[in-house]
């Protein structure tokens, strides 16, 4: 039998999750971000599902292109902006829109010439601390970017929540009220609610919303699954089992040792590790389904294999195994492996194999 670790990407769950942003964020509109391979899923044939959304957002060039060649048009949003004169001429060349968020980018934009009319976006930290100008110094930075020959008028204004996951932490309130004092008065584009802001700060909404993992299906807010906001997840991630066997009580499991049977009971060995990007530190417990039923991982995850208790299931060899996705939240394996669902979608390795369906079955 041959390995059957897969990935399965629902291109119906993607445009719905699409939908339900829309829904919750109706008079906004909508930037997809697309960035680390579309948190894993594959960027181009995530963009092309995500079609109807009216823009992108990616982390650099490289990204970027991958959208365009996708075959996809809308605007491109560089969220960490350009640091060369080749990045810059990229985004000249295929209409790339630039998030300006340091000092040091500045003397690169006043290269621009009058025709070049480059799309900004202005970074304004209102207290996450990583990128953007401070307010106190950001009106001036906006005067030197409105005074450039070569950058679009009028700018963007741009800002990022920082525990927007929490809904009974006041944080973001004071965000969004310190970038909506900022922009008071200034023309342009805003852009503020990421997607625990789409699902849980309505003020945070504005003119564009930036929503990432809610459109692959996994809750941006703590202690919560997508499930819980009409999302369906975008990725199941399955595989098989490859072997079987009963234990004695007493008989340990895995490296180590560090589950031991307490009674006699059959396990199953399904085919993902570490090595295909099933979390290591995963820990005894850990959901797993098995022809659609839970149950329980046992012993020290390894690169290949997993074990997995199979007390209650007549599993047999080559019967499916579920390790997220449809019908096991994400977010569940993120918090038993003490990680959050964006590592595990992330990290799922090049071993996988993934397989794209317009709807997935159940």
């Amino acid at each position: 039998m041959s390995r059957d670790c897969r990935a399965l990407i629902d291109l119906g769950a993607l445009r719905h999750n699409l939908a339900t942003v829309r829904a919750l964020a109706p008079e906004s509109r909508v930037m997809a971000v697309v960035k680390a391979n579309a948190y894993g899923h594959g960027l181009p044939v995530v963009a092309r599902a995500l079609g109807d959304a009216d823009a992108f957002a990616v982390a650099c060039i490289e990204e970027a292109m991958a959208v365009r060649d996708a075959g996809l048009d809308q605007p491109v949003v560089l969220l960490e902006g350009v640091a060369d004169a080749d990045a810059l001429d990229a985004a000249l060349a295929h209409h790339f829109e630039v998030v300006v968020h340091d000092p040091s980018q500045l003397p690169l934009l006043a290269r621009l010439r009058d025709g070049d009319s480059l799309p900004v976006w202005l970074k304004v930290d209102t207290g996450m601390n990583r990128l953007g100008f401070p307010v106190d110094s950001a009106r001036d930075i906006w005067r030197q970017l409105d005074a450039l020959p070569g950058i679009r008028k009028p700018l963007g204004l741009m800002t990022h929540l920082a525990n927007a996951d929490d809904p009974a932490d006041d944080f973001s309130r004071m965000q969004i009220e310190r970038f909506n004092t900022f922009a008071a008065n200034l023309r342009g584009p805003r852009s503020i609610a990421n997607s625990a802001g789409v699902a849980a700060w309505p003020l945070s909404h504005g003119g564009w919303v930036r929503p990432g993992v809610m459109l692959y299906g996994a809750s941006p807010l703590l202690g919560r699954v997508g499930t819980d906001h009409g999302l369906e997840p975008a990725m199941t991630v399955t595989t098989r089992l490859i072997a079987t066997k009963w234990l004695a009580r007493g008989d340990r499991v895995g490296y180590g040792g560090s589950w031991v049977a307490p009674e006699a009971l059959p396990i199953g060995i399904a085919a993902i590790g570490y090595g295909d990007g099933y979390p290591r530190h995963a820990p005894n417990g850990t959901p797993v389904l098995v022809n659609g039923r839970r149950q329980q991982l046992v012993g020290r995850v390894s690169m290949d294999m997993i074990a997995v208790d199979l007390r209650g299931n007549d599993a047999a060899v080559g019967d499916p195994v579920t390790l997220w996705g449809s019908g096991l939240p994400v977010e569940e394996i993120a918090r038993a492996a003490g990680t959050i669902p964006y590592e595990l979608l992330c990290g799922v390795t090049q071993r996988v194999k993934f397989t794209v369906v317009e709807h997935a079955e159940g």
